[in-house]
């Protein structure tokens, strides 16, 4: 995608504009957003056509409010509005709002309810009267304009959520509930209501709203679970000023399903942001597709060195199983913006996947020199410290980025895989609930929770919580593989088959989407399958008392070892994903010492490969050829048992069992011989 330069002139004055009004409303992230933006727009020609010269040299984007009556307002009230910015600046929030909202006004309307007068809440005489207009129908809004309003209300909102902190026990303390809400949202709430009933009166005469209002009023009523009607006002919101990326972002926050987000598309503003919003929100939904990899590569075609778009195409090759591609899109975010921290606990999580010891130390020192009271570096450092298997030290800096931010998904995630290395089931389970409070998309949370359930034998809920996982990810085969063991436990075969054979074809899907993505090395892996997987199959079926089937799998399994394409039977699934073969710690935190060190390569020495790219031996094929060469001695194929229990012995699994069978299979063969003659 590639724009004219007068497109690409409107565009950058546009997000100019965006950063200006953002910052004078104190939304710093979103005008830092812009920021980034703006400046990964190439610079213009020298020979483009340049813009009108501003009369009076003042900059567009500096230019009074075009409403006649609002800027009337703002310009009366500019010496409040400055001193009211001068104490958010300094976060002094309460003055900040008293400046415009003081607390008389606001006690007034707290004192009024919507259906009766105020007056009727108490009968002690003793008490003052409540004033005269008590009805909330009747209180009258200060003549204030929308940009100080949103100032002073947005204040009140931040000066409530430092209070919940300080309100709330010690991350992790015997009384930390996360019961502990936002006391000012419901002032906030109720004046924004007010605000909005009585532009909606008939005889109204307002001047048309600027979108920030209904931004904030979208971010409270989300904050208080009124979701549908909080995702209409934040619509309504990017509709009348769509560079507000915070918007976006709550929109995004509220979309849990990708039905949900094609569900809303039309109704949202088609420009691009939309688009970027579009993207953005797919990546949070775990989506993979050539097409979203497209929208992603059209719009770094217009911000070619946008971190913020660097790292959405970093996660959806994370999400995609794509380890090695987003180590390199993560790579280039660091070495074209080395400050900045976003994002970087992803980074950290890719790089202990991948067992990057060095690199994961250089990425916790430059964050700890940096800022390290920092969540993001809090949480790089707890990894690092993981990686050490230092696992106390990792949930002393989890509890710590916790302090800092509640809703730090990542260090709850984390923690909760720390606390199950150290066997605290209890504490794992509770940090995993609230990171799934804090985002309930997060299936690493979901996923350890089933984990977590299942190491304490109650297999009822660990399936419920890993068929959420599952549907968070249904084209993940760790999900699926879980379910089916969890099935299998609980005594439902044929239930945990079907679970199995969907983990199959969920590889070859991540496989075929790594490699539409132009990821290395993807294509080889296609044509073999987890032989892990087979292997449980194969045993139900066994248990199931259907040979036929059993044997069909344990050969499919065998075949796993020099690549083999699978069979009929195998659904069409190809390869194990690259997950498969690495401890996932991150992704799918293992107990005790199983996985918990992030060293690459497969149980049983599945690292060591075929001659075709294929596994090599496995403890699953190995199991696989004994009962095979079993099965042989049973169906009196006895060359084929002698073959195959002497490839056990070189494979140096069961090697006594198989010398026995060995044994038989001659004695059994010399007799035969003995026979026909």
């Amino acid at each position: 995608m590639v724009l004219s330069a007068a497109d690409s002139l409107q565009l950058r004055a546009a997000l100019q504009t965006a950063v200006v009004k953002c910052s004078e409303r104190c939304l710093y992230q979103a005008a830092k957003w812009a920021a980034e933006l703006v400046d990964a727009l190439p610079e213009p020609e020298m020979d483009a056509p340049m813009p009108d010269a501003p009369e009076h040299n003042i900059h567009p984007v500096f230019a009074p409010n075009p409403d006649p009556t609002e800027a009337a307002l703002e310009a009366r009230e500019l010496s409040r509005y400055l001193l009211a910015k001068s104490y958010f600046d300094c976060k002094e929030f309460e003055r900040c709002a008293a400046v415009f909202l003081p607390e008389p006004l606001l006690a007034g309307l707290m004192g009024s309810t919507p259906n009766e007068p105020a007056s009727a809440k108490g009968k002690d005489k003793a008490k003052p009267k409540a004033p005269a207009a008590a009805s909330f129908s009747d209180y009258t809004l200060p003549a204030i304009s929308q940009k100080s309003m949103f100032l002073a209300l947005y204040a009140k909102v931040i000066a409530g959520e430092k209070h919940k902190d300080e309100d709330a026990e010690m991350v992790m303390g015997p009384q930390d509930s996360g019961a502990v809400i936002n006391k000012q949202l419901v002032l906030v709430s109720r004046f924004l209501t007010k605000w909005f009933d009585d532009r909606k009166a008939d005889d109204a005469d307002y001047p048309p709203s600027q979108g920030f209002l209904e931004y904030l009023y979208g971010m409270v009523l989300a904050k208080e679970r009124n979701d549908n009607l909080a995702l209409d006002y934040l619509v309504q919101s990017v509709h009348l000023f769509p560079w507000n990326w915070g918007a976006w972002q709550e929109i995004t926050n509220l979309v849990s399903r990708v039905e949900q987000l094609n569900k809303i598309a039309p109704h949202l503003p088609q420009n691009i942001m939309s688009y970027m919003f579009h993207a953005n929100t797919a990546v949070n939904l775990y989506q993979q597709s050539p097409e979203l990899a497209a929208s992603l590569n059209d719009l770094l075609g217009i911000f070619p060195t946008s971190c913020f778009l660097l790292t959405c195409k970093a996660l959806l090759c994370y999400h995609s199983k794509d380890l090695f591609a987003a180590e390199q899109d993560f790579n280039r975010v660091l070495a074209l913006h080395p400050q900045r921290l976003d994002s970087l606990d992803h980074y950290s999580n890719i790089l202990y996947v991948l067992n990057r010891r060095p690199k994961l130390a250089f990425l916790a020192h430059l964050c700890s020199s940096i800022d390290k009271f920092r969540p993001e570096s809090c949480v790089v450092i707890g990894n690092y410290y993981s990686l050490l298997s230092m696992h106390e030290k990792a949930v002393q800096y989890f509890r710590r980025a916790l302090t800092l931010d509640r809703s730090c998904l990542s260090a709850w995630t984390l923690m909760g895989h720390e606390y199950v290395e150290l066997k605290n089931t209890h504490a794992a389970i509770e940090s995993y609930r609230r990171a799934v409070d804090v985002n309930r998309r997060d299936y690493r949370a979901w996923y350890g929770l089933g984990q977590t359930y299942e190491v304490l034998e109650m297999h009822a809920y660990a399936l419920w919580y890993y068929k959420k996982a599952a549907g968070l990810r249904p084209w993940d085969s760790k999900m699926w593989q879980a379910v089916g063991s969890c099935l299998q436990k609980m005594g439902r075969e044929r239930d945990g088959i079907k679970a199995l054979k969907r983990a199959l074809l969920a590889d070859s899907y991540y496989d075929t989407t790594a490699s539409s993505f132009g990821s290395a090395g993807a294509v080889d892996r296609m044509s073999q399958m987890d032989p892990e997987v087979l292997l449980q199959i194969a045993c139900m079926y066994d248990r199931l008392d259907e040979e036929e089937e059993a044997k069909a799998y344990m050969e499919l399994c065998l075949a796993q070892e020099d690549g083999a394409p699978g069979g009929e039977d195998g659904g069409g699934a190809g390869g194990a994903s690259l997950g498969d073969s690495i401890a996932i710690h991150h992704d799918s935190p293992g107990f005790g010492s199983e996985g918990g060190d992030g060293e690459a390569g497969g149980e049983g020495g599945a690292g060591a490969g075929g001659p075709d790219g294929g596994t090599g031996v496995t403890f699953a094929t190995s199991k696989a050829r004994m009962w095979l060469a079993r099965y042989a001695m049973r169906a009196e194929d006895y060359d084929t048992a002698n073959r195959l229990a002497m490839e056990l012995c070189q494979d140096g699994v069961e090697v006594e069992e198989a010398k026995a069978l060995i044994r038989e299979a001659r004695s059994k063969m010399e007799l035969s011989e003995f026979v026909a003659r």
